[in-house]
């Protein structure tokens, strides 16, 4: 199996876990955590910063002792947008269960920046539809480079079944910018039907990193460089969750020379 796919835990508990140490690499951290209702999940982000993401069900929050409130309300991740917290650096966060819940936390190194905790709700929530045909997918932006933070960048993506995504392929692995930035990433993938799967590829132009995965409902696959395109098999809709983060808060991609052409299909 790849070393880049972190295959599906079943059942409630801290299903995924991803830091800079075993994902070889320095800024992108991801977490999934299931809880049944009246569970707490809770952490403290330390030096880092970090984007509570309510993939389904509802919870209360709190972020160093405040009341949030009970966020959350999709039951699906292919139901609607989702709710998010924004916690800075040097905070305790908790989220109680209310319904059976699953919690993305995503993280990244904290700068300094001294920004508030908030509140992200579907409403403050902006999305679009890119490509066209069998390359159509919507995306929802929920930590996007306009918005504050220090390093994280956080999106979802639903791509129909027979579609392509993250396609022309595209990179993000030279900090080189204007012209691109180096970002790590992660994917979290869900299907419906959950019985479903899809592919996801992870290579270099010069292809010593070369990896071809089967993507099931609740993989992660590790994107530390180089194209990484997805497909969703036929019948199955497929949703992930990024979490990308670099030595400069800005998304510069350069698709592959040999595919640019398809941009303009």
């Amino acid at each position: 199996m790849s070393k880049l796919l972190l295959k599906a835990k079943r059942g409630a508990g801290h299903v995924a876990h991803v830091t800079p140490e075993s994902a070889g690499w320095t800024y992108v951290g991801f977490d999934l955590h299931r809880a049944v209702a009246g569970q707490t999940v809770s952490g403290r982000s330390e030096t880092k910063e970090v984007c509570l993401v309510f993939v389904t069900g509802k919870g209360v929050a709190t972020v160093n002792g405040r009341d949030l409130g009970l966020l959350g309300e999709r039951m699906s991740p292919f139901e609607g947008k989702p709710w998010s917290v924004y916690v800075p650096e040097g905070c305790d966060w908790s989220v109680t269960a209310d319904t059976p819940l699953e919690l993305a936390v995503c993280s990244a190194p904290g700068l300094g920046g001294g920004l508030p905790v908030r509140v992200i709700s579907p409403g403050d929530l902006g999305q679009e539809t890119r490509g066209k045909g069998t390359n159509t997918r919507y995306v929802t932006n929920i930590l996007p480079e306009n918005e504050p933070a220090d390093s994280l960048l956080v999106v979802e993506v639903i791509t129909p079944g027979g579609h392509t995504s993250s396609y022309p392929p595209h990179k993000h692995d030279q900090d080189n910018l204007p012209a691109e930035s180096y970002l790590e990433e992660t994917y979290y993938h869900r299907f419906n039907p959950p019985q479903g799967f899809g592919f996801q590829r992870v290579y270099t132009d010069d292809r010593t990193l070369d990896e071809a995965m089967a993507i099931e409902d609740g993989d992660v696959v590790m994107v530390p460089k180089g194209y990484h395109p997805c497909a969703a098999c036929h019948g199955y809709d497929l949703y992930y969750l990024n979490v990308m983060a670099g030595p400069k808060r800005t998304w510069k991609f350069h698709n592959a020379v040999e595919h640019e052409w398809l941009m303009g299909r």
